[in-house]
């Protein structure tokens, strides 16, 4: 069962509570979906808080660039992101056959800058001597990898629970950071996949964040304008948030 809303871009596809992830996502229909993320209760835990007077503006960076460090590592292109002040908006296209290709070595190694696998992952990795047994759960665990690093479910559980263990320990509090699980809504025709893409570009000038594409911060359209992305320093930047 689905239902539709009327906006402006035509494009909102909303599951109703009682279908599951996998009915919701379905690359036989289309690769291409728009997700979004909010903060709990929409309070700007990624920006200025008037409230608390706290300014939390640096966390968009955190989320910027671990939606790119996820890319890199997942067989999903992103098409266009905005990080505002209290939510995120991604349009990505799934790509399994980018993951299909990899070899297992490969698989592991992405997998496990992520996670550090199981314990017989870890001596697989390791070349360590395994016996038959073992071997045969290798193959299970690496089937499972190559399926999850083609998943959006697994992809916004990447980006968004460290992000919220980052924030948390920098508040000094727990709890949640995201005010439910992620919402995804199909892109069914090439209208509906530039109509969103435009409509995330385009997120910031409607919230009055920025008065040009190329002077919004922490998007897509401004990283494609003016390109500054560096992937290993991204990657350095998250291990010292991590230590």
């Amino acid at each position: 069962m689905t239902s539709f809303c009327s906006c402006k871009t035509g494009i909102h596809y909303i599951p109703v509570n009682n279908q599951t992830r996998s009915e919701l996502i379905c690359i036989e229909n289309t690769p291409f979906y728009h997700l979004t993320s909010r903060c709990v209760r929409r309070t700007f835990l990624c920006g200025f808080d008037i409230e608390t007077g706290k300014d939390y503006e640096h966390r968009r960076g955190w989320i910027e660039n671990r939606i790119r460090i996820l890319s890199s590592l997942f067989g999903i292109d992103i098409c266009a992101y905005a990080v505002m002040s209290n939510h995120i908006h991604i349009a990505c296209q799934l790509c399994p056959e980018q993951i299909e290709y990899l070899s297992d070595r490969e698989v592991v190694s992405r997998w496990r800058s992520l996670h550090k696998g199981s314990l017989v992952i870890q001596k697989w990795a390791e070349n360590e001597t395994l016996i038959d047994a073992e071997l045969t759960l290798v193959n299970k665990y690496i089937t499972l990898y190559r399926t999850r690093l083609s998943s959006i479910s697994w992809f916004m559980k990447c980006l968004n629970e460290p992000i919220a263990r980052q924030a948390n320990k920098e508040d000094g509090c727990t709890g949640h950071f995201w005010e439910a699980r992620y919402k995804s809504q199909a892109l069914l025709s090439e209208e509906a996949i530039l109509s969103c893409i435009a409509y995330v570009d385009l997120n910031p000038i409607r919230a009055q964040m920025a008065k040009t594409p190329e002077s919004s911060k922490h998007t897509s359209i401004k990283e494609r304008i003016n390109p500054c992305f560096q992937l290993d320093t991204a990657i350095e930047e998250q291990k010292e948030l991590k230590a």
